[in-house]
């Protein structure tokens, strides 16, 4: 049989381009759980602990419950996952803090200043660290609490090295020192920001950082 008798030869159907929940399902698990977690941040941070929804998670990720419930089984592990995130990322800042420079008087001002860049992160982590609203829940209690403690150890560490205190006492003006910090900077950031008398975060760190280090430098160094 002849070519001409075939008829013409039919053209490829074209290969449809995927779906973009096919894309979206394609994603590797850790590009995944840091979408969910971005997501489950804006609705707690907006709505709170209590107020916010799996549903409106999802949707935000843009993915199915099931999706969703595949990486975290529950919305309090979804929270906690979210609150061990930020609990260490502060704990880094401030260790970065105190490795930065080997001065303490620059190391005190640099440890303020890590409280105020987490507190003024545009996207509220801070919120979830220091005004959850589960502290009564064990679990988030103890994320917390460890926030503060990962400061205090590794302020502790420097106070006791230079100034031969007991590592007990160096624990306590460790505390004190991130509270200052911690409670100086959410006042800060709560103030009204068109204020004319509100000060300026630069100006802020400095006129902690000196009432600190007129405290902490009183202590001699060994």
């Amino acid at each position: 049989m002849s070519e001409a008798s075939q008829g013409p030869i039919p053209e490829p159907s074209p290969v449809p381009e995927p779906s973009q929940s096919a894309v979206r399902s394609r994603l590797p698990r850790s590009a995944r759980r840091k979408q969910l977690l971005g997501a489950a941040q804006e609705v707690f941070v907006a709505n709170g602990y209590h107020a916010a929804a799996m549903d409106e998670i999802a949707d935000r990720a843009g993915v199915s419950k099931p999706v969703l419930y595949q990486h975290f089984p529950s919305k309090l592990d979804l929270y906690l996952a979210l609150l061990d995130q930020h609990v260490e990322l502060l704990g880094e800042q401030v260790r970065s803090a105190l490795a930065s420079t080997d001065d303490n008087k620059e190391r005190v001002t640099a440890c303020i200043a890590a409280y105020f860049e987490f507190v003024d992160d545009p996207g509220g982590a801070f919120r979830l660290v220091f005004e959850s609203d589960l502290r009564n829940e064990p679990a988030v209690r103890e994320r917390v609490e460890r926030s503060l403690q990962i400061s205090i150890d590794a302020l502790a560490d420097t106070i006791a090295r230079d100034t031969g205190l007991g590592r007990g006492e160096a624990e306590l003006l460790s505390c004190g020192l991130a509270g200052l910090a911690e409670v100086s900077a959410r006042w800060w950031l709560a103030s009204e920001p068109d204020a004319a008398d509100r000060v300026a975060k630069v100006r802020a760190i400095e006129l902690l950082a000196a009432l600190a280090w007129r405290g902490i430098s009183g202590y001699p160094r060994v």
